[in-house]
């Protein structure tokens, strides 16, 4: 029985590490992975990107089900290919997957079905987005249409700032191309107050099966200050989703979502993300969708899951969610993201890495942008490495993760010290 995990994070290495725990698993091959996938036991790399390249793989080989880590491929319609083959694969297909590839998309979805989020418009044309700001005033949130790899949003405080984004994210004249291809456009939003946390489940078409929460650090910086990043670190469960915060998401978000989908056609199949913006009160309120698992969020989510993955998706794949239940360590998971030099901007590479810890029953240390040199692991990305931890509540589980750090270097690391700061001072 051999699998496939396509991508090259650190989202990918943790499916691909969780899914080499099957019993009877012969091997997880990784599409094209990175140098800790090469080195992980179970796992191999193969070289390999296009979408037809993929499914003549999986038919060659004899894949039992490929599973889609991250969205660029989902948004090119990968699971549209795969299926047209017959071959068994994990995720939304191209229209599903407009939830994220468009912000436009999703919040009009979002209206439509009475799903609750933030007020919104959306703009092609700088001067009537401009005009739009200077309106509403600030703070205020404006979001790239398109795929933006996790940093195109600004959460503007004033005025100048969500001028300066909207020249940044629409072109003069607005005939320019966002980062996916499509015609730019920028969604602009009221600004929610509250407490973000992420909320995934898997979704069979019909049913959705909660996966344990999580809260991620989006910013740069200690006490979240600075740029919005891919995340710099995340932790599970998150405190703030409360099993009554939990029910509302399912009741008013996420299987609003489902029926929806389904309503307009386009049935969803795969992982669903939503960030949540958690009032005070309780409230709970849709900040975007992700068409799959969130990065940094898998890596502590994996640490915690005791269920058989396979078993899981192979549920979902048939349709069978309802029948299943996931099973999870009830201690903590915490992970630091390692990123690279001048990373969010324009992140370095090349840079040897040394200290790399082995791996135990607490912790793992999954790799996102790392490559092989001559014999040696070197940064290959943005955010290089996260240092996940299991212990039995989130100080534990940050001194034993910033303790493996203390052991790692490589030239301009930089990570954030206060990942969990949330959930130890509520």
């Amino acid at each position: 029985m051999k699998l496939l995990v396509i991508g090259s994070g650190g989202r990918e290495h943790a499916l691909a590490w969780r899914l080499a725990k099957t019993p009877g698993l012969q091997k997880v091959f990784v599409a094209p992975g990175n140098a800790g996938t090469a080195r992980e036991s179970g796992l191999q790399n193969v070289p390999l990107s296009s979408p037809e390249e993929l499914a003549d793989f999986a038919q060659r080989e004899n894949i039992r089900l490929t599973v889609v880590g991250p969205e660029a491929p989902l948004a090119t319609g990968i699971v549209n290919l795969f299926l047209a083959r017959g071959l068994k694969i994990f995720g939304p297909t191209r229209e599903a997957a407009q939830l994220e590839s468009s912000k436009d998309f999703a919040k009009r979805f979002m209206l439509r079905h009475n799903i609750p989020t933030a007020r919104f418009a959306s703009f092609t044309e700088r001067a009537a987005a401009h005009a739009y700001v200077d309106q509403q005033g600030a703070p205020i949130v404006v979001k790239a249409d398109g795929l933006a790899a996790g940093k195109g949003v600004v959460v503007a405080t004033n005025l100048a700032e969500a001028h300066a984004a909207i020249d940044r994210m629409l072109p003069p004249g607005a005939q320019g191309t966002a980062l996916d291809g499509s015609l730019a456009r920028v969604v602009i939003e009221e600004f929610l107050d509250g407490e973000e946390a992420s909320f995934i489940v898997m979704v069979d078409g019909r049913n959705a099966l909660p996966l344990a929460s999580s809260q991620d650090h989006k910013r740069i910086g200690d006490g979240d200050t600075g740029p919005n990043t891919g995340g710099m670190g995340a932790y599970s469960p998150a405190p703030v989703v409360t099993p009554e915060v939990h029910a509302r998401a399912m009741r008013e978000i996420i299987l609003p979502t489902v029926r929806g989908m389904a309503a307009d056609g386009i049935p969803y199949t795969g992982f669903l993300y939503a960030g949540l913006m958690v009032g005070k009160d309780g409230s709970v309120k849709t900040v975007e969708f992700n068409c799959r698992l969130g990065d940094p969020e898998t890596q502590p989510i994996m640490m915690r899951l005791h269920s058989d993955l396979l078993n899981l998706l192979e549920h979902a794949v048939a349709g069978r969610l309802n029948l299943v239940e996931a099973s999870w360590d009830r201690r903590v998971a915490l992970g630091v993201v390692l990123a690279a030099a001048n990373y969010p901007a324009a992140p370095r590479t090349g840079d040897p890495i040394s200290g790399l810890p082995g791996s135990s029953d607490d912790s793992h240390v999954f790799h996102a942008g790392t490559s092989e040199q001559d014999g040696r692991i070197v940064t290959a990305g943005g955010r290089v490495l996260c240092v996940t931890t299991l212990a039995e509540n989130v100080r534990q589980a940050q001194k034993r993760a910033y303790d493996l750090i203390t052991r790692i270097h490589f030239d301009g690391m930089q990570y954030r010290r206060d990942i969990g700061h949330r959930a130890t001072s509520r």
